[in-house]
């Protein structure tokens, strides 16, 4: 996965492609609306693709939600290629687990 920042160009293509992530400054984040023990089995499935890919979210699990946050640390907190991918991994992985769009 590509580690080097993006020009704006790119972000904007990469958004377009992922239109439920929304771009917050240097990260991109999504919510899922999904009750806790659900959450929970979402997130353990995410961290085992993310120990996979070596790059990972930050996560917020709530009794009725669970949000993801992508940034790429390593790059001096800059959205990367790995972001976008890694965000859409966590879409396919929420789909199978019946998550669904929250509007926080």
């Amino acid at each position: 996965m590509g580690r080097d920042p993006l020009p704006e160009e790119e972000i904007a293509a990469y958004l377009a492609e992922l239109p439920e992530w929304v771009r917050e400054g240097d990260t991109i984040t999504r919510p899922f609306r999904i009750r806790y023990h659900g959450g929970v089995a979402l997130i353990v499935n995410v961290a085992d693709v993310e120990r996979l890919v070596g790059h990972h979210a930050d996560i917020d699990l709530r009794w009725d939600h669970v949000r993801f946050r992508i940034t790429t640390h390593d790059a001096g907190h800059r959205l990367t290629a790995a972001d976008f991918e890694l965000a859409a991994r966590i879409d396919r992985i929420a789909a199978a687990h019946q998550a669904q769009p929250h509007n926080a």
